[in-house]
């Protein structure tokens, strides 16, 4: 009778654990930024969600719609640096942009906002900002140097 019994070896046996481990390097080589990615989600879950937390959708009907797409936009984005981080973290610069749209949008598209609805954009657009930078800082800095 053959020996089903699952054996376990040592890995270091193993002919092609170096390339193993350089695969491994290369891909952990990029994700510096992971902790990121879960609050630039959140962000644009947020941002999309912000008129109906806010009531200010009979108010400023642009602004709902428009931060309704800039939300989904984010979470794509959000969901592209966990996805592909190595292609989307290019994009880390096109995210502070849209942060900054954000904050000059409620005097852009809305008419005449209140306080609380450009103090909600200045905050989205603030942390879109800073969680950008942080998303180029670190993609910068763990970008193989030739």
């Amino acid at each position: 009778m053959a020996n089903v019994q699952p054996t376990r070896g040592d890995i270091t046996a193993h002919p092609d654990v170096s390339e193993m481990r350089e695969r491994y390097d290369r891909m952990l080589g990029g994700r510096d930024v992971a902790l990121v990615d879960g609050p630039v989600f959140l962000l644009g879950l947020y941002c999309a969600v912000s008129p109906w937390i806010l009531h200010y959708t009979t108010s400023q009907p642009p602004l709902v719609t428009h931060n309704l797409i800039v939300g989904i936009a984010i979470g794509l984005l959000a969901l592209g640096f966990t996805r592909a981080p190595e292609r989307m973290y290019g994009l880390s610069w096109a995210f502070c942009a849209m942060g900054a749209w954000m904050i000059i949008a409620p005097w852009v598209v809305g008419d005449s906002p209140d306080a609380g609805v450009v103090v909600n954009n200045i905050i989205i657009g603030a942390l879109a900002v800073v969680l950008g930078l942080i998303c180029a800082g670190t993609a910068a800095r763990s970008t193989p140097k030739s």
